[in-house]
């Protein structure tokens, strides 16, 4: 087939870290013989103008048999009005969050699903989100994670020494690195290593036994997991958690948030869900997760229905069906 990739993230010189689970989808679909062109952003930079940007290269892209997009608006609504092949949309979180939270985003989010042939979600969580605040949707609705390449994220042993415990993502509210960093001073011993940057990197700061990397092109994110024995991912709530199957498929135990798409992946033997807001219940999260055997195969294995491949196959079968019925038309 040949794929139109839209999105409004991906990894860039400058922005190495953003959208790195677009990349990875797109790197196993090539593998699978596809003909891939890009319309994407993969700079920060530009402000809401850049959407403009987005516009003219998915509209002077060459007209593909399906138009792949990531995140409903503004990805999806640019793909949708352009129309320039059957279309397939991802949903990754925010874009439902931001479902009747935003003026006018109902509208627009409405129009791109009605024009989409699927919608993907990356959890069964985020399903249930986008059907309770577009019923319209149901029906549309596949739910496929963004998976993890467990042949990059593979088992190493940890080191030897107090725990280690490694947050990646965003400095933010959302995910609630604050309360993770007080939980974390309750513990007599080991590091947190936050690799991220954001608004709240200025609370983080001067804390002992910190420290703060800011944001690390996604290659060097294995080296990191192997560094640490628990990979602490609290969020106030969790779509999917890439992180967490990063860490995961690297044999690490995880704390994860209850809220969200994670329940759905992380076992009991594989790490501990916690009520985000509960600072005393993080504590204790993160003691008992760094008391889980290590490496911890379980989390390993928990991965296996993640893997990028078979969600590449999975997303392959779904453009293939997309494409076949522009075909038809």
């Amino acid at each position: 087939m040949r794929i139109l990739l839209v999105s409004q993230m991906y990894p860039g010189p400058d922005a190495p870290d953003l959208g790195t689970f677009v990349a990875q989808v797109e790197r196993e679909l090539a593998v699978r013989g596809h003909e891939i062109e890009r319309a994407v952003l993969d700079t920060r930079a530009g402000g809401k103008l850049r959407y403009l940007t987005l516009a003219r290269r998915t509209l002077s892209a060459q007209r593909p048999d399906v138009v792949y997009a990531h995140f409903l608006v503004p990805s999806g609504l640019i793909a949708a009005v352009a129309g320039r092949a059957p279309l397939v949309v991802t949903a990754h979180g925010r874009d439902v969050r931001n479902i009747g939270a935003i003026p006018g985003v109902t509208a627009v989010t409405r129009l791109v699903v009605r024009r989409a042939s699927t919608v993907i979600c990356v959890s069964g969580y985020l399903q249930r989100e986008l059907e309770t605040k577009l019923p319209e949707a149901r029906g549309k609705v596949e739910v496929v994670s963004s998976g993890v390449d467990r042949e990059r994220f593979a088992v190493t042993a940890p080191p030897s020494g107090p725990a280690g415990f490694l947050c990646v993502g965003a400095l933010d509210d959302r995910k609630n690195v604050v309360r993770l960093a007080d939980a974390f001073a309750r513990l007599g011993e080991g590091t947190l290593t936050f690799a991220g940057d954001g608004p709240l990197r200025s609370r983080l700061e001067g804390r002992d036994r910190v420290r703060l990397l800011g944001r690390v092109p996604h290659q060097e994110v294995p080296h990191l997991i192997a560094e640490c024995r628990v990979l602490a991912q609290p969020s106030l709530v969790e779509p999917l958690g890439q992180a967490l199957l990063e860490a995961m498929a690297c044999g690490r135990s995880v704390v994860a948030t209850r809220i969200g798409g994670p329940p759905g992946f992380v076992p009991p033997e594989a790490g501990v869900l916690v009520d985000p807001l509960d600072v005393d219940a993080l504590a204790r999260g993160l003691e008992q997760a760094a008391a889980l055997p290590s490496p911890n195969e379980a989390a390993r294995d928990a991965t296996a229905a993640h893997d990028v491949r078979l969600q590449a196959e999975r997303i392959e079968a779904i453009l293939s069906r997309a494409a076949r019925s522009g075909r038809g038309a």
